[in-house]
């Protein structure tokens, strides 16, 4: 599968941080494809309402990657379409390297 990949590096390395572009109100939640700048294109089943397209990718990710919702943080871009995602292993937390990266 094309992002078994991502799947691959997430399991390796405990943690990943990735681009997504979401397009919302699709029939369902799926990976589409990677796209040229390296992005995520992501369908996601959820209208773009009161965080529901947040809270549906945060689902969607969590059982993807098999992890619990909290372990999903959406580092920016929350309310546009293009994200950056941080994906860890449950229990994992933040170093001080980790946040000053985030920045």
């Amino acid at each position: 599968m094309l992002f078994d990949s991502f799947k691959s590096r997430f399991r390796l390395n405990g943690m990943l941080t990735f681009t997504v572009r979401i397009r919302t109100s699709a029939e369902y939640s799926a990976f589409w494809e990677i796209m040229d700048d390296g992005a995520v294109k992501v369908d996601l089943a959820a209208v773009p309402e009161d965080g529901k397209a947040n809270e549906e990718l945060v689902r969607f990710l969590a059982k993807e990657f098999q992890v619990s919702r909290s372990a999903i943080t959406i580092v920016s871009g929350e309310t546009s379409r293009t994200k950056v995602v941080r994906v860890r292993k449950d229990g994992e937390t933040a170093s001080l390297l980790d946040i000053g990266d985030m920045f």
